[in-house]
Parts: C-alpha cells; sequence; structure tokens
C-alpha cells in the first residue's frame, strides 16, 4: 500500500444525479487516465469506489502520491461562493467513510481540496481570498477535525 499522509474531501461540482459512468466520462473528457477521486457518494448517499486505494487518482495536483481522495456528487459555485449541497445521507456516509479510512491511516491529515491553496499573505492560514478552489463547499478541516 502507498504510503498515505492526506484523507481529501472534494466536491464533484456537478449535480448530486449525476451517474458514476458520466462522473468518469467527464474525467476522460478531460485528458485524464486516471479517475479523480477514489470514493464517490452520490446523491443517495450511497457509496462508490471507483479507483483501488492502492492506485493514484487525480484529486489534487502535485499532491495525488500519498492522498486518498473522497467526493461527494454536488456542490457548486454561485457568484464566486462554493454552496454546500450535501443531502443527509452524503453527510453521513461521508462520516463513515472518513472514520474508515482515519483508522486505515491513522496519520493522515483529513483536509478539503481548497486547503491545498497557497498561503500568499504568509500569516500561517489559508484564508477564502488565497483559495485556488472552494471544494470541498465546506471547511473539512473544521467538520471532520475530531475524527
Amino acid at each position: 500500500m502507498r504510503e498515505i499522509n492526506y484523507i481529501v474531501v472534494h466536491c464533484t461540482g456537478g449535480s448530486p444525479n449525476e451517474t458514476i459512468p458520466q462522473l468518469i466520462a467527464g474525467f476522460r473528457s478531460n485528458g485524464w487516465k486516471n479517475n479523480g477521486y477514489h470514493i464517490v457518494v452520490d446523491g443517495s448517499g450511497a457509496r462508490h469506489n471507483i479507483t483501488p486505494l492502492e492506485q493514484i487518482a487525480n484529486g489534487v495536483q502535485g499532491h495525488n502520491a500519498k492522498s486518498v481522495h473522497v467526493s461527494y456528487m454536488g456542490g457548486k459555485i454561485v457568484k464566486g461562493k462554493g454552496v454546500d449541497t450535501r443531502t443527509d445521507a452524503q453527510k453521513a456516509q461521508l462520516l463513515s467513510i472518513l472514520r474508515e479510512l482515519r483508522a486505515k491511516f491513522p496519520k493522515a491529515k483529513i483536509v478539503g481540496h481548497r486547503d491545498f491553496s497557497p498561503d500568499k499573505n504568509g500569516n500561517g492560514v489559508i484564508e477564502s481570498f488565497e483559495w485556488i478552489k472552494v471544494c470541498p463547499c465546506f471547511d473539512a478541516n473544521k467538520e471532520y477535525e475530531k475524527i
């Protein structure tokens, strides 16, 4: 198994009703040979393992070799702001998946995709104006800090 330093939470930025084949077709249309995530939670809260954990997924450029990527279907951007569209079923399933991954990779840090943005002003905090992406449209650090 690969060394895992990060468990990264994402949103697809698409419809919560998007299908897994549609999601994977989107990765291929971008020219990606690997999927962007390991695990995806659809709008009903169902879990889909789309990339084996032993393999690298294309979730965060420059950090994929030592990361596991988990996404929920949905999340959207309105006037530059992320809107958290998770259903209660998605929230429960994400929590379950993250607990499972934490047990498997106890030293890995749970973060959102946006937390890989650069600290442009050097104050040690990645603030909203510094985000390259708003994904996953909520503060994963805060929400999952006790896992």
